[in-house]
């Protein structure tokens, strides 16, 4: 088999290096570096894959694409992850939250390992070869290159990553397909002259953040920086809420509850019981909610409480804002910054157009997806890899065997 790889990505290097030997491997990529994504991922030290085995828990982590993840994560998932580098030599460790990083600490050593078993199977890599057009006929595949080159194969694995620039795929939808248009996912949200941005560096361990007028609702940590806020609680509910966000121009009202999952009629309740218990200590001094001193001080400052009030004094107008206050506290978000260099995109060829136990096109025969070029995103914690390795691994047996 001649086997055409398009990209030089995680799935796309991950997929050469899976070819069952006695094929002709060549992946093109249209710029100068092989796994770039991979290089500055989890801080230089690569979220390889999270530690949760269970397909049916796993895919929750997914806002899309979860039908294709179903059978693709069954075949190949995050103990099959961790299986593939230990037989190269390469040890996986889990951190307290799940997420799952190589032992060295240094994504490089992914990038050497997948690199080393790409040119075990002999696959080759020509640099700055972009993709202009593919074409099918009796011969396979005709591959058109923006320098004017063209490229025979008998398959095709599209794994470029994110599908930006509509002219570019053109070819795609003359096939048949169907491209979701792409979304910014895993960004923070900024929110320009709040007060609540001098409280930078500030973090709380679990809070609640939720899309206002939506269902869209994430939890995790959140930390204030000096344009908004960050952390995993934000970077989540900007993945179940890409299309929502983009939609309203990144100009939305989003509501934090800095409790988590507590209630406005349990916290009502908890106030009652402080005003009986501790009615004559200060609201100031005493909080019972164990959040960050300088953060509590801030609310109850913009609400106007007095440093002189004792919880059995607190007025019911001021009681119910501070209710609202800690439960569905309002910022006015006002576009957006990417988290790090960690910026994904949702989007991508409609899943349904996809044999999710190949990665074959149902429309196109020889022509293979992998990565990001599927409309299949997860949220931040090591997903969006996974589903790279999988979809990678799965289209090479497929297109080997």
């Amino acid at each position: 088999m001649r086997i055409a790889i398009i990209g030089a990505g995680a799935a796309g290097c991950f997929a050469a290096a899976n070819v069952p030997p006695g094929h002709v491997v060549i992946v093109f990529e249209k710029g100068s570096k092989p796994m770039q994504k991979v290089k500055v991922s989890g801080g230089g030290r690569c979220n390889v894959t999270h530690a949760c085995f269970e397909v049916s828990e796993l895919i929750r982590r997914y806002p899309r694409g979860q039908s294709l993840l179903k059978r693709s994560l069954h075949q190949f998932g995050p103990q099959q992850t961790l299986d593939w580098f230990a037989a190269r030599g390469v040890a996986i460790k889990e951190e307290s939250d799940g997420r799952m990083f190589p032992e060295t600490d240094d994504s490089q050593t992914i990038i050497d390992c997948i690199w080393g078993a790409m040119m075990k199977v002999g696959a080759q890599v020509r640099f700055g070869k972009a993709v202009r057009n593919a074409m099918r006929d009796d011969d396979g595949w005709a591959l058109h290159f923006e320098d004017g080159s063209m490229h025979r194969c008998d398959a095709v694995l599209l794994a470029p990553g994110s599908l930006q620039k509509p002219d570019q795929w053109a070819w795609l939808t003359a096939l048949g397909h169907t491209i979701q248009p792409p979304a910014p996912s895993l960004f923070t949200f900024n929110l320009p002259g709040n007060a609540i941005t001098q409280l930078m560096g500030v973090a709380v361990p679990q809070v609640t953040v939720k899309l206002a007028g939506t269902k869209i609702a994430q939890g995790g940590p959140l930390l204030i920086t000096h344009w908004g806020f960050s952390g995993p609680a934000v970077l989540r509910t900007s993945a179940w809420a890409a299309r929502a966000l983009q939609e309203r121009a990144y100009h939305c009202t989003i509501l934090v509850n800095w409790l988590s999952d507590v209630s406005e009629p349990e916290l009502k309740e908890r106030i009652q019981e402080l005003r009986q218990e501790q009615g004559k200590g200060l609201v100031w001094n005493r909080n019972p909610f164990e959040l960050p001193r300088r953060l509590w001080e801030v609310l109850l400052q913009r609400i106007g409480i007095a440093e002189s009030t004792r919880w059995g004094e607190l007025p019911a107008a001021a009681q119910q804002k501070l209710i609202t206050s800690l439960v569905a506290d309002p910022y006015e978000m006002k576009g957006k910054t990417t988290f790090k260099e960690e910026f994904v995109t949702c989007g991508g060829v409609t899943i349904s157009e996809i044999n999710p136990q190949t990665m074959e096109s149902r429309l196109a025969p020889g022509l293979y997806f992998a990565g990001e070029a599927i409309d299949v995103d997860g949220i931040t914690g090591g997903y969006n890899f996974q589903h790279a390795w999988s979809s990678g691994w799965i289209a090479a047996q497929k297109m080997g065997s």
